[in-house]
């Protein structure tokens, strides 16, 4: 099992580490809550473990922006706030179990495994025609062939999936992306392009279609979607 443990609390983090090993969970570390965000954009974690308090970017900001783009690793929050509403608070971002400190190692040991059981019985996917989308491992398949994606392109990828058969405009892809601070540049356009290279030219029917004056959509193929490309 691969944990990934973001706390500004070096002693604390370094005990944590040391007792996981003695279970055989291995730990990917950093106290910077923007460094673990970009951690878990780029590889598969079976639990996060994430404080609340850190620098960087707050831990709430964290789990909420992981959930926006589709990755459902389950989060497991630390704290030293223990009042019902800033534990509500973290469940409203996504967040899976809240362990407050100061708490005993062994606890944690026991709900880091019992989130991962959870994790593995649930398998969430989302299915498009004969697109598959493995959202724990943050894989993309087209009739059984995994698909090679981009970061950005993935993020795409999930949003469109979780509206279709309803398209997305081209602000609220931005927004999937870069929130309120898209950049100046055309540059959706090249993520488009790319995430439809993947999608839709190794295969005979398309299914991300461009709508003019409307947005971009993921879905089997329309009369109205091929007159629209």
């Amino acid at each position: 099992m691969l944990v990934l443990l973001v706390e500004d609390n070096r002693p604390l983090a370094a005990h944590i580490i040391e007792y996981l090993e003695l279970d055989d969970i291995e730990c990917d570390y950093t106290e910077r809550g923007d460094h673990g965000l970009k951690l878990a954009q780029q590889q598969h974690f079976d639990i996060i473990v994430l404080d609340i308090n850190l620098p960087g970017m707050d831990g709430l900001s964290v789990c909420e922006q992981l959930r926006a783009e589709g990755n459902l690793t389950p989060v497991l929050m630390l704290t030293a706030r223990d009042s019902l509403e800033n534990k509500l608070e973290g469940f409203n971002v996504g967040a899976d179990d809240y362990l407050v400190k100061p708490f005993d190692l062994p606890e944690l040991v026991v709900r880091i495994k019992a989130l991962a059981k959870r994790a593995v019985a649930a398998k969430p996917q989302l299915q498009v025609a004969d697109l598959t989308l493995d959202l724990p491992l943050r894989e993309a398949y087209r009739q059984e062939k995994r698909l090679t994606l981009h970061p950005i392109g993935w993020k795409l990828l999930v949003a469109l999936a979780k509206t279709s058969p309803a398209p997305l405009t081209r602000r609220e892809l931005e927004q999937v992306i870069w929130q309120d601070s898209p950049p100046d540049s055309d540059a959706l356009k090249s993520h488009l392009y790319q995430l439809r290279k993947a999608i839709n030219k190794p295969f005979t029917t398309p299914l991300l279609h461009t709508l003019k004056n409307v947005g971009v959509v993921l879905r089997a193929a329309t009369e109205t979607d091929s007159n629209s490309e």
